[in-house]
């Protein structure tokens, strides 16, 4: 990860960078204030009338999701009896198998892909060759 930022700041001036961070705060501010009014629209227009209770006001709103965040948790936090250290391994470990293979695809496809691109195409046209040869016969 130390790579990643070095590698996008490097031509950055020390300027450009406090304002990529206070635009950040913002943003990040901006949307924690519009997804706390989504909770409370969302809850205040279904929750009282199919199950009877009362509106929720903007902090209420907050509140809740931040109580659901905690009992419900996420990858890696809340209602595991394992400990947050291992949850957290596990997340990444998940996320490393769904993506690792995929930095191999160019150089196959260069190496190989072609070859056995044809392949496919050759006995897919074969197939349908002999499921036309059979349909003809009954």
């Amino acid at each position: 990860m130390k790579n990643f930022f070095t590698h996008k700041f490097r031509k950055k001036s020390p300027l450009e960078i406090v304002g990529i961070i206070i635009f950040g705060a913002i943003a990040i501010t901006g949307l924690a204030i519009l997804f706390g009014f989504v909770i409370m629209w969302l809850w205040n227009w279904l929750m009282p009338l199919i199950f009877g209770l009362p509106l929720l006001n903007y902090w209420q709103a907050v509140g809740l999701f931040i109580l659901l965040k905690i009992l419900i948790g996420g990858c890696g936090t809340g209602g595991s009896s394992k400990s947050s250290k291992h949850s957290k391994n596990e997340c990444k470990d998940d996320s490393k198998t769904d993506f690792s293979k995929w930095k191999h695809y160019d150089k196959f496809w260069k190496e190989e892909g072609d070859a056995f691109f044809k392949q496919f195409v050759d006995k897919q046209n074969s197939q349908n060759e002999d499921n036309s040869t059979q349909s003809e016969s009954h």
